[in-house]
């Protein structure tokens, strides 16, 4: 992955939270709220954030980190196809490698009709699951599908900075430099002046960070990095909903070129 770009000075001072603490605020069962904006507002929330006491995640002494993910779909996309139709209850499968430490895992989303999100996960060995001899009977067990039913569909790759509240009751991830590639077309697509937040909270409590977001107009837009650069990179696909979500963000976007 390349360098970053971008530096935010609110972050060089703010405390830090080792990776280690972090286990108290996992959230692997929780309920999530997602925005988009643009590169631009970033430093002036993490301004918003520093003040009102938000710590950022230090992994390997770095508080902006690079992530790259695989997601597994099968041969006619239905997991994409059953998020664009908007149904509620939903999976996705990744393996996700947090680039600065070597550390991957093979993970299953599940999305429930009540809104809440689950994730189970395993650490695997590499990113190609026929390497891994634990992730027939991990998708088995976690999923609705078979590792013979999918293969490699898309990949996402972006920095990552992640807040943490004093109370450690919601954890907030704001990714930038986002990129895509598709294993099955080819073509590659990038959003790099778009940031996509998400606000993990065990439950519906009250949230500074929410506060913070609608004091900078900055609003609830549900997105998922999968889809996106599924759609952003498959010639043809019908992008139903998908394509107004990707109007919006080109619009966000041009806003800031402006």
């Amino acid at each position: 992955m390349e360098a970053c770009i971008r530096t935010y000075p609110a972050i060089v001072d703010m405390k830090p939270i080792p990776l280690e603490e972090m286990d108290s605020v996992k959230l692997m069962n929780r309920i999530d709220s997602k925005y988009v904006t643009t590169d631009d507002k970033l430093d002036r929330l993490l301004e918003m954030a520093a003040e009102r006491g938000y710590m950022a995640c230090l992994i390997a002494g770095e508080k902006i980190t690079p992530y790259y993910s695989m997601y597994y779909d099968t041969d006619d996309l239905e997991m994409y196809r059953i998020h664009r139709a908007g149904h509620a209850v939903r999976q996705k499968i990744r393996v996700r490698t947090y680039t600065l430490t070597g550390t991957t895992y093979l993970e299953i989303k599940r999305k429930n009709n009540k809104g809440r999100t689950k994730k189970k996960r395993i650490q695997v060995e590499s990113q190609d699951l026929s390497a891994a001899p634990q992730a027939a009977d991990f998708i088995k067990e976690q999923s609705w599908y078979s590792l013979d039913r999918v293969r490699e569909a898309c990949t996402t790759e972006f920095y990552r900075i992640t807040l943490v509240n004093k109370e450690k009751t919601e954890r907030i991830t704001l990714d930038t430099n986002l990129r895509f590639n598709n294993p099955r077309t080819g073509m590659s697509a990038s959003l790099p002046g778009t940031v996509i937040i998400e606000l993990k909270q065990d439950g519906r409590l009250a949230s500074t960070m929410k506060q913070i977001l609608l004091d900078l107009r900055i609003h609830p837009f549900k997105v998922s990095k999968y889809c996106i650069g599924t759609s952003l990179t498959t010639p043809g696909l019908f992008l139903g909903r998908f394509k107004e979500k990707i109007r919006r963000i080109e619009k966000l976007n041009r806003k800031q070129t402006d």
